[in-house]
């Protein structure tokens, strides 16, 4: 099934290598391109792509903010973030306002198109490392928003905050399966109540929510 990316850039040139390096995918396909936040939303309300490659900081509106449109709407668009550095406070509150995951502009071509997938097939792009730093580095700043009466570890059991604690660490449904010693179809399972008990879209909210809530700490 051929993956449906959008990207979205004010620089013509990232559009357009981007571009020739998805099409060159045999499973993904650019159906097209926007130069602003706002162009974005129309685009994807007009095209339906699979995923958008968002970059965060534009003119007339932000990558920011075309993020909570595209995700506020529903719509079943992925979003991918680019960013030049990975300690971006933008990027932080992407992830939180829905994005489901993040790429540095100098990715590989390889990195690039495994983004595309990982992000597609529904599961977080998230390097621990980077998402540890990340987190920790911008939730200390100021006043972000907390985990309040819809959102409390308290109304998950035991096994479900095993598992959210693990999804922050990175690991995909199968990798958590295996370590806990139980069907994948289990874990899918736990993943859902965990987002439907949180009030969360998905995996990336699910791995904020963990550090924000302190459930996991930096090493």
């Amino acid at each position: 099934m051929t993956i449906r990316v959008l990207i979205v850039d004010d620089q013509m040139m990232v559009r357009e290598g981007f571009s020739v390096l998805l099409n060159a995918m045999p499973d993904i396909e650019v159906v097209g391109e926007a130069v602003d936040g706002r162009q974005a939303v129309e685009r994807v309300a007009e095209l339906r792509p699979d995923v958008v490659l968002m970059d965060i900081r534009m003119p007339v509106l932000n990558g920011l903010e075309a993020t909570r449109e595209i995700v506020a709407r529903d719509g079943g668009a992925k979003v991918l973030v680019l960013t030049t550095f990975d300690l971006d406070e933008y990027v932080y509150q992407a992830l939180r306002a829905g994005a489901s995951g993040f790429l540095l502009k100098d990715a590989s071509a390889r990195q690039l198109a495994d983004g595309v997938r990982v992000v597609a097939a529904g599961e977080a792009l998230l390097a621990p490392s980077v998402t540890r730093r990340l987190i920790t580095e911008f939730s200390k700043l100021a006043d972000v928003a907390r985990p309040g009466p819809r959102a409390s570890v308290e109304e998950l059991t035991d096994r479900e905050t095993e598992v959210l604690v693990l999804i922050a660490h990175g690991l995909s449904n199968a990798e958590i399966a295996e370590r806990l010693v139980v069907a994948e179809s289990t874990i899918k399972t736990h993943v859902s109540r965990i987002l439907v008990k949180l009030g969360l879209r998905d995996r990336t909210q699910a791995a904020v929510f963990a550090y924000e809530a302190r459930l996991v700490t930096p090493t």
